[in-house]
């Protein structure tokens, strides 16, 4: 079996990080919107910011350490 390249682990890193970071932000996200009783439909949009912005994070850290274990074999 081939190695997986180290683009497509990143990408990888990247994908898995974006969605469990915009499943948690969307979960916290209504949960704020609820708390804080944000009005109408400025909830959507605060699900939404709270949502692209912790996937945009959780991509990234999740990416960075795939870069981190490319160098190294196991």
């Amino acid at each position: 079996m081939a190695r997986d390249s180290c683009l497509a682990r990143v990408g990888t890193g990247i994908a898995v990080g974006g969605a469990v970071g915009g499943a948690i932000g969307a979960v916290y996200g209504t949960f704020e919107a609820f708390k804080y009783k944000i009005p109408g439909a400025m909830k959507i949009r605060y699900v939404g910011q709270t949502t692209l912005g912790s996937a945009a994070i959780f991509g990234l850290f999740l990416g960075a350490g795939s870069l981190i274990h490319c160098g190294k074999s196991y």
